[in-house]
């Protein structure tokens, strides 16, 4: 039988910590968050999670709405769960959010994702590295915004610098999602061989972890995005799990 050594448990609690959240409960919440992350010299991903009962293609609406009437959106952008919404609701939902002025990046299976995109310019997706074929749908997006995603699985770090390596030696602008330390840095590295200036390309991270990491990065210039959770679909952790890091 095999034992787990002593770095088990750490490990393991690395996994909870790296994938926690801090949840924003409130519609109202997200653009007061991304009014203050703006004015410290980041961009905001708003990702609104509508609740089962709730009304999802209102509750974005009405998140957009409030985002232009602030006049945050050219520093944001939303990410639209296509599977969540269906493509026509999808759709609609990006065409709003472009009207405000704001970005849109699609997340979800890929058929759905193409058909949600076709006929809108400008878009971004979202590809989870740990998806299959996610190499070769980096290849197929490489001139355009992808937001590669972190995934859980063993093989899921290598896969990621896989796809993060087709990105950035491609034309396209990626944003890199990850709180790792080391994959950020790996990112890093990648940018700098590419020869990518920082405007070229961002990092995407987490709202409320690893807060003094992603301060050094915007001290030392780099493009950084932060994701701003909302919706009663947002399931929250303890605050002992988030956090500087």
């Amino acid at each position: 039988m095999c034992v787990p050594g002593p770095a088990a448990p750490a490990r393991a609690l690395h996994r909870v910590l790296a994938g926690s959240r801090l949840a924003v409960a409130q519609v109202e919440d997200p653009v007061r968050v991304a009014a203050d992350l703006l004015g410290s010299g980041f961009r905001v991903a708003l990702e609104h999670r509508p609740g089962s009962g709730d009304d999802a293609a209102d509750a974005f609406g009405e998140l957009i709405r409030q985002v232009g009437a602030a006049g945050l959106a050219p520093g944001c952008e939303l990410t639209v769960p296509v599977d969540r919404l269906g493509i026509a609701v999808a759709r609609a939902v990006a065409a709003a959010a472009d009207g405000q002025g704001l970005g849109v990046v699609l997340s979800g299976a890929p058929g759905p994702v193409r058909a949600a995109a076709e006929g809108l310019s400008g878009v971004g997706v979202v590809v989870r590295a740990g998806q299959p074929a996610a190499e070769a749908l980096c290849r197929e997006l490489v001139g355009g915004r992808v937001r590669l995603a972190r995934s859980r699985g063993a093989d899921a770090d290598l896969a990621f610098v896989r796809c993060l390596n087709v990105l950035m030696a491609g034309t396209g602008r990626p944003a890199v999602a990850a709180d790792d330390p080391r994959l950020v840095a790996i990112a890093g590295e990648r940018a700098a061989w590419n020869d990518r200036t920082t405007d070229s390309w961002e990092h995407v991270m987490t709202y409320g972890v690893r807060t003094e990491q992603q301060r050094r990065l915007v001290a030392a210039g780099a493009t950084v995005r932060v994701a701003v959770p909302s919706g009663s679909g947002v399931r929250a952790v303890p605050r002992i799990l988030v956090g500087r890091r």
